[in-house]
Order: C-alpha cells, then sequence, then structure tokens
C-alpha cells in the first residue's frame, strides 16, 4: 500500500500534535505510573496516543491499528494484512529521567513487513520518514511552531561501512550481557548509547553502522524505524539472520519481537 501525499500531511500534522502534547505535559509536571509488566507509562503517553489514533481513523478507517497504549488496556484488534503499529511516546524511561530520546511513531504493516513508517523526535525537532523503497528522507520542524515548515530536508541512503571500524548503537535503558557479548564477538569497539526508535534511524543517516538488540522490544517499538532503515537501504534481520516480521498476534505475549541485528551499512 502507498501513502499520498495527503494522507502523508496529515501524519506529519498529527505527530507534531502528538509531539506538542508530549513538551507540555513535561513542562507542567506528570506523574509516572507503572504497567502490569513494570514498565513505565505516563499521561503524556496516552494523550498523544489518543492523537494519533484519531488522525488514523480518519485517514485509514478500514485499517486495524494495534497502539500501545490501547493493547495494555486490552484493546487488540485483529491485524490482518494491512495494520498499523503505533508507539505514541517511545522512550518513557528517557522521558521519566528528563533525558531527550524519545519519540513519536507510526508504522504501517503489510503482510508482515514494514512498508511506511514517520519518526518524529520532539525535543530536537527531528523527523524521519520511510515512504517506500529508496524513498526515505528526515527533516527538522519545531512542533510548537505553528505554520511551521520543515527544514533541511534531505534523502536518506544508507552507506558502506568500514567492516574494521564498524560504529555500533546499543540501548540506553536496555543493554544487556548478551549485547556486550555479541558486540566483542564481532570486535566492535566503537559504541554509543541511544533511547527509543531513534536508533534505527541513525544508523539510516549512517551515523551509525550496527544495533544489536538482544532484550524485549514489541512490535510497536520497532516497526516505524524499522521501515525508515529499511526505506533507506537498510535491513533488520533476527539475531540469526531469518526474516524479522510482524503481526505475532496469536502467540503467549502478542506483539513481543525476538532479539534482532538492525544494519545500515554493515556488511555482518
Amino acid at each position: 500500500m502507498h501513502v499520498n501525499a495527503q494522507q502523508l500531511e496529515a501524519l506529519t500534522t498529527s505527530v507534531l500534535a502528538a509531539g506538542r502534547v508530549i513538551l507540555d505535559i513535561r513542562e507542567n509536571g506528570f506523574a509516572a505510573e507503572a504497567k502490569a509488566d513494570g514498565s513505565p507509562v505516563t499521561e503524556a503517553d496516552r494523550q498523544a496516543e489518543q492523537v494519533l489514533l484519531q488522525t488514523l481513523g480518519q485517514q485509514f478507517p478500514n485499517i486495524p491499528v494495534i497502539a500501545e497504549e490501547q493493547v495494555a488496556a486490552g484493546i487488540l484488534p485483529e491485524p490482518g494484512a494491512l495494520f498499523f503499529l503505533v508507539d505514541a511516546l517511545d522512550g518513557t524511561k528517557e522521558f521519566v529521567l528528563g533525558g531527550c530520546d524519545f519519540t513519536v511513531n507510526i508504522g504501517l504493516i503489510e503482510r508482515g513487513v514494514p512498508v511506511f513508517g514517520i519518526v518524529y523526535a520532539p525535543a530536537d525537532g527531528r523527523i524521519f520518514v520511510g515512504a517506500g523503497a529508496n524513498d526515505a528522507w528526515q527533516a527538522r520542524i519545531n512542533c510548537r511552531e505553528e505554520g511551521g515548515s520543515l527544514q533541511d530536508k534531505k534523502p536518506l541512503q544508507v552507506k558502506a561501512a568500514d567492516p574494521q571500524n564498524l560504529r555500533a548503537i546499543a540501548s540506553k535503558s536496555h543493554r544487556d550481557e548478551q549485547t556486550n557479548d555479541w558486540l566483542r564477538e564481532h570486535n566492535i569497539c566503537n559504541v554509543v548509547s541511544a533511547g527509543s526508535s531513534i536508533k534505527f534511524c541513525l544508523l539510516a543517516t549512517a551515523e551509525a553502522d550496527i544495533y544489536p538488540r538482544f532484550g524485549p522490544t514489541c512490535e510497536w517499538d520497532t516497526a516505524a524505524g524499522h521501515a525508515v532503515l529499511q526505506c533507506a537501504g537498510g535491513q533488520v534481520t533476527r539475531i540469526d539472520g531469518t526474516a524479522f516480521l510482524y503481526g505475532k498476534a496469536d502467540q503467549e505475549k502478542p506483539y513481543l519481537n525476538p532479539g534482532f541485528v538492525a544494519r545500515g551499512g554493515a556488511p555482518i
């Protein structure tokens, strides 16, 4: 499925509105609660998700939406061959701690594969879009600027990496010993940490080359960033190199991802 220009404009407007909600709540103060799995949730997560759900319902009334906080509330639509995955505030731990690595995410899945993604980082105004094969771009826009326009828009294309000097990016909040072992096994010493789905986007911009992840993620955490990276020429596979697919609704914990390796220009 192709997201047309009018729909992309509506989705961009929606993620900016969600970003504005998130920043306003951060400025005005908020309380963090723990969900059943122990992960934090705030009013920013919930309100931003409602902004995105409203737009998706208007623009794509016949496409199911799997959204993180709705799933937590027990609302799990049947995904079908075509469905959206939404994480309105990915990186809630960073948000709660006062960091800047949090993002607004919308990903579109077709037959298990991400075909469209939009990732917005409200704190620094970076937006990343993957709209199809070889059609990915980044720009900057301030969500608080009324009528603001995209600035510094640039196409995204992964670049070949030096196999002797790979730059890895790893989770800031969830880096584990398995990740450290994998990095040592592949002789990768140059490692930076970042939170949220921005890690996929930094592979697409060639600011890093590879991102291994062994710790748990859910499909809404990865879909949008995966789409951006894939549209920029990168790839995501399971740890063993097999296909990393979406729509895992029938497993014991619905939509839980296996470990993966995301690659920009890395040959391994």
